[in-house]
This record gives structure tokens, sequence and C-alpha cells, in this order.
């Protein structure tokens, strides 16, 4: 028995089209290159653990946002305008600019208790879960 497949060649070339990765050259704004926060979480018994990679940045330029259950990292690297006299610039790759990410968890936050180290390029965030309110019966008198 013979399997013949009649094949479209125009089909071919538009699936291999959209299938490959298509690459822009230069310094646009939605360049590819810019980079994403990388982020690591993990639940425990009594909270979330995050981390957070920002190489690059400097603890001064990251803020971190709670708000309930929700939790909100934002950094800023600026560009340093140092040029000496009787040089230039011929090519400059590094990111300049602002990243950020926000991720909701199952629970709520207790910011008094949460604490944020920052070493080696990883933020380290330590969110303790916020107690459960205890409903409370009332006794009609």
């Amino acid at each position: 028995m013979s399997n013949l497949m009649r094949r479209d060649p125009l089909e071919d070339f538009f699936r291999g089209f959209f299938v490959r990765p298509v690459e822009f050259g230069g310094n646009t704004a939605m360049n590819s290159d810019a980079p994403q926060m990388r982020v690591d979480v993990k639940e425990t018994a009594d909270g979330y653990d995050v981390h957070a990679e920002l190489p690059g940045m400097k603890k001064e330029d990251i803020h971190v946002h709670i708000d309930g259950p929700v939790v909100s990292i934002s950094a800023e690297r600026k560009q340093e305008n140092e040029v000496k006299d009787g040089e230039r610039v011929l090519r400059t790759e590094r990111y300049f600019g602002k990243v950020s990410r926000s991720f909701q968890l199952g629970q709520d936050i207790d910011e008094g208790r949460a604490s944020a180290k920052f070493n080696d390029g990883v933020l380290e965030l330590s969110l303790p879960k916020k107690a459960e309110a205890q409903a409370k019966r009332l006794t009609i008198s």
C-alpha cells in the first residue's frame, strides 16, 4: 500500500516563516536584549522565600512593594555618562533602564515581619504569611 501525501509548497513556506526566530538589530525601545527579572518563589509553612536576579543593580535602586498577597519588585539602572576627554564610545551593550515584576501569592503577607537582603546581584525576600483572622462568634443576649 502506498502512502502518498499531497503537499502545498506555499503552506510549507509560511509554516517555516512563522516558526523561525526573528532578530532585530539596533537599539530599539522594544529590544529583545532588555533584561528580564528572573524570580524563584518557594512556599514554606510560615511564608514565602523569593529570590530575584538583579545583576548590576545597586540596592538603593531596588524597590519592593507589598499589598496584601501582591508583591511588586522594580529596579532601575541609570546610565553613567562618563566620557573622558579624547575618548569616544564605539559600542555599548550594557542595558540601562527599568525592570519590574509583580506576582500574586496565595495568602496575604505580614509586611511588618517581611525582610529583604541583596547580595551578589540576587535579591532575597523573606515574606511571612499573615495570620488568618479567626471568625468570632457572638453570643446573643
